[in-house]
C-alpha cells in the first residue's frame, strides 16, 4: 500500500493528501471511497479521473466503494458551479443511480479479497429524520468553518441556497457512516472537493473520535487552458447512446500533442517505462500519433470492450485510409455506417449504374453532377477509381451488404443494402 502515493504522484493524480495517510497506508490494506451523484444518466470522461483513483486504490491493495449519491443527489453539489442545479425526480435520480452502477462496475473488480462494493447513500440519508440530523450531525459545523470551505465561499455573491449550503453536512455524514459500518478509513475525490472531504475528517473524529484520511486528485485541463472532456457538441459520455463507441474513440485519438503524455499517465495502467518509452517513439515522428492511437484503444476498450475497441480502430483508421477492404467484417462496416453519411437500398435496385447510385446516395447533388465527377476523376468506389457509368453489381459488395463511395479525399457515403 505504501507505493499508492508515489504511484499517483508519478501520475498526475495527486493534489492534496493529508499527512497521516503515508503512513496508515505503511501499516496495510485500507478501504476507501468515491462518490458520484446521478444527476445525470451517464458518467463523462471527466468522471474517469475519480475512478482510475478507485482502480490504482485496489491495484495496491486496498478495498475500493463506490458511492451513488442516490441521496445527496437529490439536493445537488455546489461545488464547481456557477449557478444551483436544477433539482430531479426521485424517479430520475433513481434511474440515473442504475446506470451509473453498472457503468462503474466496469473498472472495478468485484472478486477476491478486497473486492470492490457499490453502495448508494439513498439508503441511509433518505429515512433521516431532518430533526436527528440537525441534533446530532449539524451541531458539530460551525457557519464559519462553512463559510471558509470554497465550494461555499466561491458561491456566496451569486447566490447559495440552505439546501446546497447544508450539502457539506450529507457528504460528512455519509463518511461517518461508512467508516461505521465498512471500517471506512479514506475519501478521495477531486480537488473541488477537499471541503467537503476534510468536513467529513472532522466529523468523524468529533463524533466517533477516529483518525481518518483524505486524498484528491487535480482537476484536468488541456494545455491550451480548456476544459478536459469537452467537444463542440458537448460531455463526452461513457455511455454508448450518447457519445457512440467511434466518437469516443476519436476523441482520445484527436488529442493534442502537447497533451498526450499526461493522458497516458492518468487514464491508462502502462508503466512509467511503458509511457517513457511510447512517448520516445511517438516524438520522433509524432504525424503517425502513435501515442494517441495507444491511448485511444486502451481506454476505449475499458469502457467499451476490447472487441468494440478493435471495431472502432479498425473503422477509424479505413475512414482515412481504405484498404484491405475486403477484410472489413460487417460490424465495422455498421460502426461506419452510423458514423458517416449513409444511404439504404434494397436489394431489388442492382445492379445501378454510378451514376444513379451517385445521385441517389447523395454522394453527388444530381446525376450531371455524378457525370462531371466521374470524368474530373474524383470518385471511388471500395477503394478503386471508377471512370465510366458502368453498372455497379451484387457481387462488388463488401460483407456482402456495403460499398463505399468517396468522392475526392474526404467525402463519404455508406451504402448499406438490405440482406
Amino acid at each position: 500500500m505504501q507505493d499508492l502515493i508515489r504511484e499517483l504522484r508519478w501520475r498526475g493524480l495527486l493534489h492534496d493528501v493529508t499527512p497521516a495517510l503515508e503512513v496508515r497506508l505503511s501499516k496495510g490494506p485500507i478501504s476507501g471511497y468515491i462518490g458520484f451523484d446521478p444527476t445525470a444518466s451517464s458518467l463523462h470522461v471527466g468522471s474517469l479521473v475519480p475512478v482510475m483513483l478507485l482502480a490504482h486504490l485496489q491495484r495496491a491493495g486496498g478495498t475500493p466503494i463506490i458511492l451513488v449519491g442516490g441521496g445527496t443527489g437529490m439536493i445537488g453539489d455546489p461545488s464547481g458551479r456557477s449557478a444551483e442545479r436544477p433539482l430531479l425526480t426521485t424517479e430520475d435520480i433513481d434511474r440515473n443511480a442504475e446506470n451509473l452502477r453498472k457503468q462503474l462496475s466496469q473498472f472495478l473488480s468485484f472478486e477476491g479479497s478486497n473486492a470492490a462494493r457499490i453502495l448508494n447513500n439513498a439508503d441511509w440519508l433518505r429515512s433521516l429524520s431532518l430533526v436527528e440530523f440537525l441534533r446530532d450531525t449539524g451541531k458539530h459545523f460551525t457557519i464559519g468553518m462553512m463559510l471558509q470551505k470554497e465550494s461555499v465561499r466561491s458561491r456566496l455573491e451569486v447566490g447559495l441556497s440552505f439546501t446546497e449550503f447544508s450539502y457539506m453536512l450529507l457528504q460528512a455524514y455519509d463518511f461517518l457512516h461508512l467508516h461505521r459500518t465498512e471500517r471506512c478509513e479514506l475519501q478521495m475525490g477531486g480537488s473541488d472537493q477537499w471541503g467537503n472531504i476534510t468536513a467529513g475528517i472532522d466529523l468523524v473524529r468529533r463524533v466517533d473520535g477516529a483518525e481518518v484520511h483524505a486524498l484528491s486528485a487535480p482537476l484536468l485541463t488541456k494545455a491550451s487552458g480548456a476544459k478536459f472532456g469537452k467537444t463542440e457538441g458537448g460531455n463526452v459520455w461513457l455511455d454508448p447512446t450518447s457519445t457512440s463507441p467511434y466518437q469516443f474513440y476519436q476523441f482520445w485519438i484527436n488529442s493534442d500533442d502537447q497533451d498526450v503524455e499526461t493522458l497516458l499517465k492518468r487514464f491508462t495502467f502502462l508503466s512509467e517505462s511503458e509511457v517513457g518509452d511510447i512517448m520516445a517513439t511517438h516524438n520522433q515522428n509524432p504525424g503517425l500519433r502513435e501515442a494517441q492511437r495507444i491511448l485511444a484503444r486502451d481506454v476505449t476498450a475499458r469502457v467499451h470492450g476490447k472487441d468494440v475497441a478493435e471495431r472502432v480502430a479498425h473503422a477509424s483508421g479505413l475512414a482515412f485510409a481504405p484498404e484491405g477492404l475486403d477484410r472489413v467484417d460487417a460490424g465495422t462496416w455498421e460502426i461506419l455506417a452510423a458514423e458517416l453519411p449513409s444511404w439504404r437500398a434494397e436489394r431489388t435496385r442492382f445492379p445501378m449504374t454510378v451514376v444513379d447510385l451517385l445521385a441517389e446516395s447523395g454522394l453527388a447533388s444530381s446525376k450531371g453532377e455524378a457525370r462531371r465527377q466521374l470524368k474530373q476523376g474524383g470518385i471511388s468506389i471500395n477503394g478503386s477509381k471508377v471512370a465510366g457509368d458502368g453498372p455497379v453489381e451484387l457481387d462488388q459488395l463488401l460483407a456482402e451488404r456495403f460499398l463505399w463511395l468517396r468522392r475526392g479525399k474526404k467525402t463519404d457515403v455508406i451504402v448499406a443494402v438490405d440482406s
